[in-house]
């Protein structure tokens, strides 16, 4: 079946005007689709790198590059970054194809506009000669009429022998003149006919076949652009199925990778403190101290009874507490001196029922002096009972657990090392340029080179002292979680021998046979278990005025000033040592000896009512 327009649909000019239409009204139609679709991926693009971007971790915090599910977490949001990147490319190939689709169409327009005006143009021409036709026609009809009407009026006046001679020749040349204008007519209706005839030929033969085989060729190729389009955004989103492939190949793998093992192994070395569970908790006999005298100087001992209920264990007791209380100290206080400052004898009368006061209303001055930040912090560790720490943390890192503080220094070591090695790695470079400035001057002046060097030279000396501070360090770590560890394996199995019924350690008279000091200093060290393992912080039970300076070198212990107003937070167990406070975040023991003590009026009472 043949399918040249201009032989087919020779007379459906309004249908192909409307047809072509409509096929450019497509063509503005699939471009605004591009468009929106472009836009479509633009935005989704953004999205997904706003997401992951929001949801990237911290640069600040070690957590996230540890475990294997926070690094599987990373990596999917690298995956989904690249997808966004890929995105991003479908978009921009998208919005190409679109503003070519648009000036293609804007010039299919003029094309044409052009192509239905060359065939307006015949159809007026063939239109005019019909009308000069039928006008041509009309009047050879209307002449041949009246030549008529002309003969047979002259041929009536012929055959009337009564009428006058002159219009009987009257109306001949009448007649004869119509006739004469009918022949006229009749050519110039054959010279129209002739030429409509030639113009139609030429119109349905030759004009409207090219003009016809150019729209229809103007379509093929409109057709033809929208395969194209279609045809190269399909390619684009091809193209870049490969890299989505691999980004969720790379999700997969990122899964994959994950180790619930080996993440719950990494916890233990993150949080484990190195200290050693408690050994069981000895039978303490009530009996024994019923027949013992009960001192109404040994506050905390009672408090300690009366609270036994609420003992706590080991993994719920606070980091800072534990080590107050492993750091406690254990040696016998240093003996006064042997003539006291007159400050501290000036200062022994007895304090106003207000001075118990004075430590509230300094850590409250010293709270609302502070800063808004550092007010904040006060709040939040009043109100959960914890000490603030206002000055940062030591270098040799003995605020951490044993454990923690070990793998620190360790890592700090390490990471020395490894700049030490690539400062001398940057030396050695250094020494070479120099060696070879002087044996090629051209090259270089040696002496530009002894600058850097001194740096590199400094630079190692400090790190090699910070090497050694910390190998130090580490050395007297690994020492003290060696000897804890073996002192707890040493009470543990003595724990085990003495572990016997109460009716074993009476004599055979009933009395008590264990040594008395070791009860003493077993509930002692009970009470301060206790104490030291409450939810929020010991109460203050009086104050006290120092007698003599005292400088607190061991761990565990507080520095005071001669005349010092200090917290009293726990009396003298029979060790020595007095637990004092100066504020909230100061707190450690001094020699008894050193100090004099007021109890409070309220604490005295509450130790009564404990004793009774």
């Amino acid at each position: 079946m043949s399918s040249n327009w201009g032989t087919e649909l020779w007379d459906q000019f309004e249908s192909l005007e409307k047809h072509t239409a409509w096929g450019i009204e497509f063509l503005e139609k699939y471009t605004k689709f591009l468009k929106e679709r472009s836009e479509i991926e633009q935005n989704y693009a953004k999205q997904i790198r706003n997401l992951a971007k929001k949801y990237q971790p911290k640069r600040n915090r070690e957590d996230e590059t540890r475990y294997s599910w926070c690094v599987a977490f990373c990596s999917s949001l690298r995956q989904l970054e690249v997808l966004a990147s890929q995105r991003e490319e479908l978009s921009e190939n998208l919005s190409e194809n679109m503003q070519e689709l648009s000036r293609y169409t804007s010039d299919l327009k003029s094309e044409r506009k052009g192509h239905f005006q060359d065939g307006r143009r015949a159809q007026q021409h063939i239109e005019s000669s019909w009308k000069q036709l039928e006008s041509s026609k009309r009047r050879f009809e209307r002449d041949c009429k009246e030549a008529e009407r002309a003969q047979h009026a002259s041929d009536r006046l012929d055959l009337d022998r009564d009428g006058e001679k002159r219009c009987s020749i009257k109306a001949r040349q009448n007649a004869q003149q119509k006739q004469f204008n009918a022949e006229e007519s009749r050519k110039e209706y054959e010279t129209s006919l002739n030429q409509f005839n030639q113009d139609q030929v030429q119109h349905y033969r030759t004009l409207v076949p090219v003009i016809y085989q150019r729209i229809q060729d103007m379509e093929e190729r409109r057709i033809e652009r929208v395969s194209e389009t279609m045809r190269s955004c399909a390619e684009a989103e091809r193209k870049i199925l490969p890299q989505t492939s691999r980004c969720l190949e790379g999700l997969l793998d990122a899964a994959a990778r994950i180790q619930p093992r080996q993440d719950t192994r990494e916890v233990v070395e993150v949080y484990k403190s190195g200290f050693e569970p408690p050994g069981d908790v000895e039978f303490e006999d009530y009996s024994a101290t019923m027949r013992r005298s009960v001192s109404e100087s040994s506050y905390l001992d009672n408090r300690s009874e009366g609270r036994r209920h609420s003992r706590k264990l080991w993994p719920f007791i606070r980091k800072n507490k534990l080590l107050t209380l492993l750091s406690s100290p254990r040696q016998p206080p240093p003996p006064p001196p042997t003539s006291p400052s007159p400050g501290g004898v000036a200062s022994s009368p007895q304090s106003p029922p207000t001075a118990s006061r004075e430590p509230i209303t300094a850590r409250l001055n010293d709270l609302m002096s502070s800063g808004s930040r550092t007010r904040k912090q006060c709040l939040r560790s009043i109100k959960r009972g914890l000490s603030l720490k206002l000055s940062s943390s030591p270098a040799d890192c003995s605020h951490l657990p044993p454990e923690q503080r070990l793998k620190k220094l360790q890592n700090r070591v390490n990471s020395i090392c490894h700049e030490i090695q690539r400062e001398k790695e940057q030396r050695d470079a250094l020494l070479k340029m120099r060696e070879l400035y002087e044996r090629s001057p051209h090259m270089g002046e040696p002496a530009s080179v002894e600058p850097r060097l001194q740096e590199v030279h400094l630079s190692l000396q400090r790190l090699e002292d910070e090497l050694h501070n910390n190998q130090v360090w580490l050395s007297e770590t690994e020492s003290r979680l060696n000897s804890t560890r073996r002192q707890s394996c040493g009470l543990a199995s003595e724990s085990k021998e003495n572990k016997r019924s109460p009716a074993s350690r009476e004599s055979p008279d009933g009395s008590y046979t264990e040594d008395q000091g070791a009860e003493l200093q077993f509930k002692s060290r009970s009470s301060e278990f206790d104490d030291d393992f409450d939810d929020e912080p010991l109460p203050s039970i009086g104050t006290c005025k120092s007698l003599y300076p005292f400088q607190g070198q061991t761990e565990g212990t507080l520095s005071m000033r001669e005349g010092e107003l200090l917290s009293v937070v726990e009396e003298d167990k029979g060790d020595g040592w007095t637990r004092v406070r100066r504020s909230l975040e100061e707190e450690g023991y001094v020699p008894t000896s050193y100090i004099k003590v007021f109890l409070d009026s309220s604490a005295a009472s509450f130790v009564q009512s404990r004793l009774v």
